[in-house]
């Protein structure tokens, strides 16, 4: 008999991809009938090294070739956009020589929130495209309401850039400011804006959605998905890789995971912000005093910025000491631990961290629930602002140091702001810490046999089964 193949186009960038990966086991766990191929589409410019296993047979992964990417797109949006289009005819390629090749019934594309033009690639192959939608489901519906009232009642996006004027969204139960709006959206000249509504728009034109969040969690979002123009949304998560038993073998993940171990329970701060978050240097000694001041013990995982001009990511200081105030390592030598790359996952598992100062990347933002961390919230850019005031102001399970903080943004966080927000932080009697621990445990069920999202992930595979051609029903 032959496999169901889907086909997984995730967006560069190993966020997308671990997110896909685990996607991608799930699926072949609750139904052996799939086979799916993972395509990996690499940035010239990253040297990230993207080389993925799974130790399941029914997942394969293809890289697609290199490409060359015009000099004249400059502004990130616009190098996306012109990336990936560069990858069409590549992936044509590549699945026509999969189904050939192969005894497979392809059954379908599943794309991400960036790589929508390969709905035409699908299209192409006359089979059905979803959405596997790796941010909330609040924000999903903050972008079908823009882009209906951009669309077809002529709001201009700007009349909310930096503004404290607030709209009415449904997928939020507290109407949303404009300060923290993506600041993409505003990015006319570079092309941001026309991003924003080109994906949305085309968000509507596949099968379903699944969205990396569950109901218990975002139940007023999901509850708000009534128009017959948003295609049925799937809540399967949290989709998450929680294994903690390896640290990739790192030296300096080992040392971490030691000095953990001798502190005592939920009493470090850990700080990170994301693979791309860092600072410039009077941003870094704020923290730093902030730390000092607040006197909590903290893990704190510090990057150094790529140089200006060049989209890179950050990477590890040769020599911390530069950028830090004369003194800070020696004078907290005793209760806190400044490093580069950090295994987030195992640190937030571990039983001597008690709160999270975090970028709030809809990935950490669910790693943090999984293991009942509490958050003060910090964004960077993209979509991490909305996401903080989510946590803050709708679902109560994060306080404040910044909600509106843009990386681009010359402010600077002073360090009583963030001496305060960790004395919120790490109140252990504070309701945010109460919250925590119960949708830990809520997320904990919601993945297994008869919790919500393995209900939902069958009912989606139930109606992907459903949408495949009539011509391959035959053979299943």
């Amino acid at each position: 008999m032959k496999q169901t193949e889907l086909v997984f186009i995730p967006s560069p960038g190993i966020g997308h991809l671990a997110a896909t990966v685990e996607i991608a086991k799930l699926l072949t766990q609750q139904d052996p009938r799939f086979s799916i191929t993972i395509f990996i589409i690499k940035f010239p410019f990253w040297s990230d090294d993207i080389s993925m296993t799974s130790d399941s047979d029914s997942i394969r992964f293809l890289t697609l070739p290199p490409v060359e990417v015009s000099p004249r797109a400059t502004e990130p949006a616009l190098l996306m956009s012109e990336f990936l289009e560069a990858q069409i005819p590549l992936l044509r390629d590549a699945v026509q020589e999969l189904t050939l090749s192969n005894s497979v019934r392809l059954a379908g594309f599943v794309i991400d929130m960036f790589t929508t033009s390969m709905i035409d690639v699908a299209d192409e192959f006359g089979v059905p495209s979803y959405l596997f939608y790796t941010s909330s489901a609040a924000f999903l519906g903050f972008k079908f309401h823009l882009q209906f009232l951009h669309d077809y009642e002529g709001l201009d996006f700007n009349e909310f850039k930096d503004s404290d004027a607030e709209l009415e969204v449904p997928s939020f139960a507290n109407s949303v400011p404009g300060k923290v709006f993506p600041s993409v959206m505003f990015d006319k000249e570079g092309g941001g804006t026309e991003m924003f509504l080109y994906n949305t728009r085309r968000f509507r034109q596949v099968k379903g959605i699944m969205v990396n969040t569950f109901v218990e969690l975002e139940s007023h979002a999901i509850q708000s998905f009534s128009s017959s123009t948003i295609p049925p949304v799937y809540p399967v998560g949290p989709v998450l890789n929680t294994q903690v038993g390896s640290v990739g073998g790192r030296q300096d993940a080992s040392a971490v995971m030691s000095w953990l171990d001798d502190q005592p329970p939920s009493s470090v701060v850990f700080l990170c912000f994301g693979s791309m978050g860092s600072f410039g240097g009077d941003q870094v000694k704020e923290i730093a005093h902030g730390l000092e001041r607040g006197g909590h013990r903290f893990l704190w995982s510090l990057r150094q910025p790529p140089p200006k001009g060049k989209i890179e990511s950050p990477s590890n200081y040769a020599n911390v000491e530069e950028v830090l105030p004369e003194g800070f390592l020696h004078r907290t030598a005793r209760i806190g631990k400044v490093i580069g790359w950090a295994p987030q996952v195992a640190i937030l598992a571990h039983s001597a961290v008690g709160g999270f100062v975090s970028h709030c990347g809809w990935n950490s933002t669910l790693e943090s629930i999984y293991h009942g961390v509490p958050v003060a919230t910090w964004p960077m850019f993209a979509e991490q602002q909305i996401n903080a005031f989510q946590m803050v102001k709708d679902l109560g399970l994060a306080v404040e140091i910044k909600m509106d903080y843009n990386k681009d943004s010359s402010y600077v966080v002073s360090a009583q702001e963030i001496e305060i927000g960790l004395k919120n932080l790490m109140n252990i009697d504070n309701e945010v810490r109460k919250k925590r621990e119960e949708m830990k445990k809520i997320s904990r069920k919601v993945m297994i046999e008869g919790g919500s999202s393995h209900f939902s992930l069958g009912h989606f595979i139930e109606d992907m089964m459903a949408n495949i051609p009539c011509k391959q029903q035959s053979d299943i």
